[in-house]
């Protein structure tokens, strides 16, 4: 079964209440996202592998700690998932960036896949697949298989807001991947938005509504 942990950090709690309110300008919202995105990234990332290093400060030469192993690659799923880019990339500005582009069919609610650019060698990173809702769980759960078609292996998924639907969706299709979400919200209304939600999170990050 896949790991599922929902933050509970009171700015990542904070700044989600603050940014459901519906007249939070487009700036504002974009801002916040990135800011969010940046905070459960620190969450995400708290397990990577450290190895010994030894270095010379100003007053002596000593060992310390950094990052090992894999290296990282920022997988956004297009359009929304741009709004977490920059958030994550402040704090891992050596992560590697590709982009899914997959849309919502408005009738049967499945994800429709136009674009995919990768990494060339995003096989042997440790790929973080970011997208701010996870409602139905379709184009998440399309991204990863998407992925994992091309040879990547260690992916997680991050998202700012969840409906259960979505969870168990994709915790079913890909056990192997762990959720990071911000918020778990209550359900999928009829036209699939997730209730309470923010509403369509594209529109509100690129003010296209």
């Amino acid at each position: 079964m896949a790991e599922v942990r929902v933050m509970d950090h009171p700015l990542i709690q904070h700044k989600i209440t603050y940014i459901r309110q519906e007249g939070v300008g487009t700036t504002e919202f974009r801002k916040i996202v990135s800011e969010i995105a940046g905070l459960m990234c620190y969450e995400a990332t708290r397990d990577l592998k450290l190895e010994d290093v030894k270095i010379k400060t100003p007053i002596c030469e000593t060992t310390g700690k950094m990052l090992s192993g894999k290296k990282l690659a920022l997988i956004p799923i297009l359009r929304a998932g741009l709004g977490m880019v920059d958030g994550i990339l402040s704090l891992i500005p050596a992560a590697k960036v590709g982009h899914i582009g997959l849309y919502r069919d408005p009738e049967t609610h499945e994800p429709i896949e136009y674009y995919c650019k990768l990494p060339e060698d995003c096989g042997e990173r440790e790929v973080f697949v970011v997208d701010p809702m996870l409602a139905t769980g379709g184009s998440a759960v399309a991204a990863i298989q998407m992925l994992k078609d091309k040879g990547v292996k260690n992916i997680r998924f991050l998202c700012i807001i969840a409906a259960p639907e979505g969870v168990e969706r994709m915790t079913q299709a890909h056990p192997d991947v762990p959720l990071y979400i911000g918020a778990l919200d209550v359900h999928l209304n009829e036209n699939a938005y997730i209730v309470p939600g923010l509403g369509d999170a594209g529109d509100r990050i690129f003010g296209t509504k």
